[in-house]
């Protein structure tokens, strides 16, 4: 079945019309110049692989992650795509140049492809965040999306798996058969769990985060201007401040200077 379906994917990606897809570096990252049809054309590629691949939507958290971590850069610059989904990595592209670049949200396109996924008869498989949300997400797509086939949703342990928990996930995902897999387990340790298990399953994984809790409806959305003018960060921080005040407040200024460095040819460590 999963064969069939990429077959299909692969014959309507013919209608859309090719658009770049290389990269521009930002900082650590080699970030994908993309927008919704661009990523939707090597999505239909990538479902033409006999094994998964995955998909990361980057940020200024997971540029400064990497930027402190050279394996866990290379786990995302080995990603298929990295998607922009932060603006500042869109106005580094554009500085670089390139004035195609466009951000794309991970939430925004997670529901376009579960719409896909409805309207072809496609199942699709979500892994992370808690039961609580898990639940959420099935109530939500029952109500919105009466027709996807949610083949798989789990929310694993908040510890460390036993290898043997691992084998029996990755078992039950393989017996699913998702075609598309949303992976919500939170930068950085979502893209590390994608790239591990890159060659142990036949889906296509998206790492999409809070993407979760948005769909679930339980961490409002920043309003789309505030997205525009690069402020989501501020109205993130304004709801969690406890949690997200050292990404805000501390990673943010060390992207800035970095990012600036970079524009002026001055990184010379990298």
């Amino acid at each position: 079945m999963a064969r069939s379906i990429r077959k299909q994917l692969a014959n309507e990606s013919e209608e859309i019309v090719t658009l770049p897809v290389d990269r521009e570096r930002v900082v650590s990252l080699r970030v994908n110049v993309c927008n919704a049809a661009s990523i939707a054309e090597r999505v239909a590629e990538m479902t033409t692989a006999v094994i998964g691949g995955y998909v990361c939507f980057s940020t200024v958290h997971m540029v400064m992650e990497a930027f402190d971590n050279a394996e866990y850069a290379s786990i995302v610059n080995d990603a298929d795509m990295v998607i922009p989904d932060g603006m500042p990595l869109v106005w580094m592209q554009k500085l670089q140049g390139r004035k195609d670049a466009a951000r794309t949200r991970a939430n925004d396109m997670m529901i376009r492809l579960c719409e896909l996924a409805e309207e072809k008869g496609w199942p699709v498989g979500f892994y992370g965040a808690s039961r609580k949300v898990i639940d959420q997400i099935l109530a939500r797509a029952e109500r919105d999306l009466p027709s996807l086939q949610i083949a798989y949703a789990f929310s694993p342990p908040f510890r460390p798996l036993a290898s043997e928990e691992e084998r029996d996930i990755i078992r039950e995902i393989n017996k699913a058969k998702p075609v598309f897999l949303f992976v919500g387990l939170g930068c950085p340790k979502q893209e590390r769990w994608m790239a591990k298990n890159t060659t142990n399953l036949s889906a296509i994984m998206f790492g999409v985060g809070a993407s979760f809790d948005f769909f679930a409806g339980n961490v409002k959305e920043s309003p789309d201007w505030l997205g525009r003018l690069g402020l989501e960060w501020l109205f993130r921080l304004w709801q969690e401040p406890k949690r997200l005040w050292y990404r805000y407040l501390v990673l943010n200024p060390r992207f800035m200077h970095r990012a600036v460095l970079q524009l002026l040819h001055l990184d010379r460590t990298r």
